[in-house]
């Protein structure tokens, strides 16, 4: 398996799992093992991958496996949910930090294939985004949707990600999660 940064001629393949795992394209029994509910255009991961340099991607035999998106705030921002998040930052300390635009990022969305879930591909997508995201960053945020026990099992548990707060969006409830970039 190789990971590595996306390039705009991965922009396909990542789109394509994306459906497969976005809430709003999921099939029904697929739901439970976990899914995504933030939605991509193609030039929103032209963006990613051009101005974030944020876009990772676990790649084997030339097919997109695994994707884990990890932008700025300020990318983030065009979406309702960050922007509630990014306004409540100020409110969190966590580990020295009282977080910011400046001092932390947005982790996620990550879709992993069902064929390869379960082995390794979680964490070294994970650390690797981490190990890309810490020349600019020193903390990590991101959030889970409470309906979505097993990315927060993936997230809490498996890669130890801290619970910084719950909040609610949408009717619905969110644990927040964050973890350092160094040192984890």
């Amino acid at each position: 398996m190789e990971y590595r940064l996306a390039t705009l001629n991965d922009i396909e393949s990542i789109l394509e799992l994306h459906k497969k795992y976005q809430v709003d394209t999921i099939k029904e029994e697929d739901k439970k093992d976990g899914f995504v509910t933030t939605n991509f255009t193609k030039d929103d991961l032209k963006e990613l991958i051009e101005k974030e340099q944020g876009l990772f991607i676990a790649v084997e035999k030339s097919r997109v496996l695994a994707y884990v998106m990890s932008a700025s705030w300020e990318y983030c921002s065009r979406w309702d949910i960050f922007k509630e998040m990014i306004e409540d930052l100020p409110n969190i300390e966590y580990k020295g930090y009282r977080l910011s635009t400046k001092n932390s990022y947005q982790y996620g969305p990550i879709s992993i294939d069902k064929s390869v879930r379960g082995s390794e591909v979680l964490p070294n997508i994970f650390n690797f985004a981490l190990e890309m995201m810490s020349k600019k960053y020193p903390v990590m945020v991101t959030f889970v949707n409470k309906i979505n026990p097993r990315s927060f099992n993936a997230h809490h548990k498996k890669l130890g990600l801290d619970i910084l707060k719950e909040f609610e969006f949408n009717g619905n409830r969110y644990w927040e999660l964050g973890c350092l970039t160094k040192g984890k």
